[in-house]
């Protein structure tokens, strides 16, 4: 038995990409991902690692993600503010 096995360590993660032990999720697909088969990000209040799938697909930056969250609280203000506006119309 291995020195992990006598430990009582449970399964060890796995990298989506190349089967090696995973250090931690992919910040956008949440895959584990390996230290080799991540690119990290830029553009954000933190560091985070994003596998080579995601990173081919929109970049290492997480800068997109942040504006979307910022548009859907802009939406959700608006109509706060509308509804607001409708009730001090109404009395």
């Amino acid at each position: 038995m291995s020195e992990l096995q006598l430990a009582g360590d449970g399964p060890v993660a796995r990298c989506r990409h190349c089967g090696k032990p995973a250090v931690g999720p992919c910040a956008r697909c949440r895959a584990p991902v390996c230290g080799d088969c991540c690119v990290l990000t830029d553009g954000g209040a933190t560091t985070f690692a994003v596998c080579v799938a995601c990173e081919r697909r929109g970049g290492a930056s997480l800068r997109g993600a942040w504006l979307g969250m910022l548009g859907w609280l802009a939406v959700i203000v608006v109509v706060l503010a509308a509804l607001g506006i409708a009730l001090a119309l109404l009395t």
